[in-house]
C-alpha cells in the first residue's frame, strides 16, 4: 500500500460519508448502519458502505472505515484541516478546568482496543456543543489507521495539534500528517 492510494481512498471515503449526509438527499438507513457499528457485535452490517472505499481489504483496513465512518454518522461535519485534536483544543479553551484536557489525555493513551470507546466520546464532546466544530475525517481516518505505529505518529501529530503554542505552525508542516496542504473541504 502506498501513502498515495491510502490518502485516495480515505477521500473517497469521506466524500461518499459526505453524500450520505446531504441535507438534500440524506440516506438516513445507512447513516443508521454506520451508527450501528459503533456497537460491539454490529460492525459487519456497515461494511457494504464502506468497503468499495477501503485501499486493502484487511482487517485493519476495514475496522479504520467502519470506526471512521461510525463516528461521522454521530457528527457529520468535516472541514479539512481541523483534526479531532484541534476541535478538542478549541472546546477545551471555551470550558473552566481541564476535563477536556483529561479525556484527550486518555485518548493519546489509548490502545488500539480501546480507541473505539475514546473516540466515540471525544467526538460526542465535539458534536454536543451550540457552536460544534467540524472535524477532518480524512485525517481521523489516517490516525485510526496508523495508531499503533512504533514512532506514534498519529498521537504525536494530534499532541502538537492540541499543546503546541497557537500559531507555532506545527500542525500545518507537519510532513507525516496524510495530506497537510489540504485546507478546504473534499
Amino acid at each position: 500500500m502506498t501513502r498515495d492510494s491510502f490518502r485516495d481512498s480515505s477521500r473517497a471515503l469521506v466524500a461518499h460519508l459526505q453524500r450520505l449526509a446531504d441535507p438534500e438527499r440524506r440516506d438516513r438507513a445507512a447513516l443508521a448502519r454506520l451508527r450501528a457499528a459503533l456497537r460491539p457485535g454490529r460492525e459487519l452490517e456497515a461494511l457494504r458502505e464502506v468497503l468499495p472505499y477501503v485501499h486493502e481489504l484487511m482487517p485493519r483496513a476495514e475496522d479504520a472505515a467502519l470506526l471512521t465512518a461510525g463516528l461521522f454518522s454521530l457528527h457529520p461535519h468535516h472541514r479539512s484541516g481541523t483534526t479531532l485534536a484541534t476541535a478538542l483544543r478549541r472546546l477545551a479553551a471555551g470550558q473552566e478546568g481541564d476535563s477536556v484536557e483529561q479525556r484527550f489525555q486518555a485518548l493519546l493513551s489509548a490502545s488500539r482496543h480501546e480507541l473505539s470507546t475514546h473516540l466515540r466520546y471525544a467526538v460526542g464532546l465535539v458534536a454536543g456543543q451550540p457552536s460544534p466544530s467540524p472535524i477532518d475525517y480524512t485525517d481521523l481516518h489516517a490516525a485510526i489507521y496508523w495508531w499503533d505505529h512504533p514512532e506514534g505518529r498519529s498521537r504525536r501529530r494530534w499532541a502538537r495539534d492540541f499543546w503546541a503554542p497557537r500559531g507555532s505552525g506545527a500542525a500545518e508542516t507537519d510532513p507525516a500528517r496524510p495530506d497537510s496542504s489540504t485546507t478546504s473541504s473534499l
